[in-house]
């Protein structure tokens, strides 16, 4: 068996990814991870121990301590509502020359979970989620959607980071015709519901399924919108799903471009065609294409249209209080970009 590495291996490169964390306790869990690893993970969650990994907790601060004074911190970064393809994109980028996807680290959620202040943590988080296998490349992290509170903090002055979402006629859609996506909903409704407090102030909520789903949209569209609000501007690229499969190659040219990755033309169109947009993102093992997302999107919403209807006046009417819901419906009515 090999020996236990040191802080300064931890720290040199991607190798060891910092995956999870006890912000209490003060100590992180690395986990060898190679490039294969992280271009096959959909999650880098606990999930990753389904099968065996080496991994080693140590002390965070002989962790960040053995980084370079001079450790990059220019991470690009990709937060979403959830169920809006954001897997989809990453896998995508991470297609292109000299990317790093760092798909979901547990570590993002235990600090977002935490109940007391992480903000001494995510200097030194971003140098080590910043961390390549070759020195010229760029890590692009895609985070839990209901991380999204710790955006604003999280994004570096000068970074770059896509934000995606959905128009929440067709997130209701989608979201109503997976069974999966439903079981979620309901488990984080108490946190959502939480979370938004201050923010968003339902009326007319009722417990059905749309108006859950609308409440989820409501959540993680208003957070999106509060970390907008406090970065500089030309910080964030908004993304519509719908939008970005409706021209692929157009939309992944757009997002190399504003992240500043290098996005050959002939490389864009290679990926654009290739056969990622017909496997489900999470588990590419199932076939799932954008048409078949548009039938099950129509299905569903014929099948709940009484009460689509019902969840979305309620999004229109809580706008009424709510500046931060009244801009996120706004945007998906205008389709604005880059903030």
């Amino acid at each position: 068996m090999s020996s236990a590495p040191s802080p300064a291996d931890l720290a040199a490169d991607a190798t060891w990814l910092a995956q999870a964390m006890d912000p209490a306790g003060g100590n992180v869990r690395f986990v060898r991870m190679a490039a294969a690893d992280y271009r096959s993970a959909s999650f880098l969650d606990d999930r990753l121990f389904q099968e065996p990994r080496e991994y080693y907790v140590v002390p965070w601060q002989a962790a960040v301590g053995a980084l370079a004074g001079d450790a990059r911190s220019d991470a690009r970064w990709i937060f979403h509502i959830g169920h809006v393809g954001s897997t989809l994109i990453s896998r995508l980028i991470g297609e292109l020359p000299g990317v790093l996807s760092v798909r979901e680290p547990r570590i993002l959620r235990d600090l977002a979970g935490a109940t007391m202040a992480v903000d001494p943590y995510l200097p030194g988080l971003r140098q080590l989620l910043s961390r390549t296998f070759a020195p010229h490349d760029v890590a692009v992290v895609k985070a839990t959607s209901f991380t999204s509170e710790l955006a604003a903090k999280l994004i570096p002055p000068g970074g770059r980071a896509l934000f995606v979402y959905a128009r929440p006629r067709s997130y209701l859609g989608a979201s109503l015709a997976g069974e999966n996506t439903m079981r979620e909903v309901a488990a984080l409704s108490s946190a959502r519901h939480d979370r938004m407090h201050g923010r968003v102030s339902l009326k007319g909520m009722v417990d059905r399924p749309a108006y859950q789903v609308a409440a989820a949209w409501a959540c993680e569209m208003t957070a999106l919108e509060q970390a907008a609000e406090a970065l500089p501007e030309g910080t964030v690229q908004w993304l519509d799903f719908d939008t970005f499969l409706a021209d692929v190659t157009d939309g992944l040219s757009a997002a190399g471009a504003f992240l500043e990755i290098a996005a050959p033309a002939n490389k864009v169109a290679a990926i654009a065609g290739g056969p990622l947009l017909g496997r489900y993102s999470k588990a590419l093992e199932h076939d799932y294409s954008p048409q078949l997302r548009r039938d099950l999107i129509a299905s569903a919403s014929a099948s709940h249209a009484v009460d689509i209807e019902g969840a979305l006046a309620m999004l229109e009417a809580s706008a009424q209080d709510s500046p931060l819901l009244a801009r996120a419906l706004g945007r998906s009515a205008g389709g604005a970009q880059n903030v």
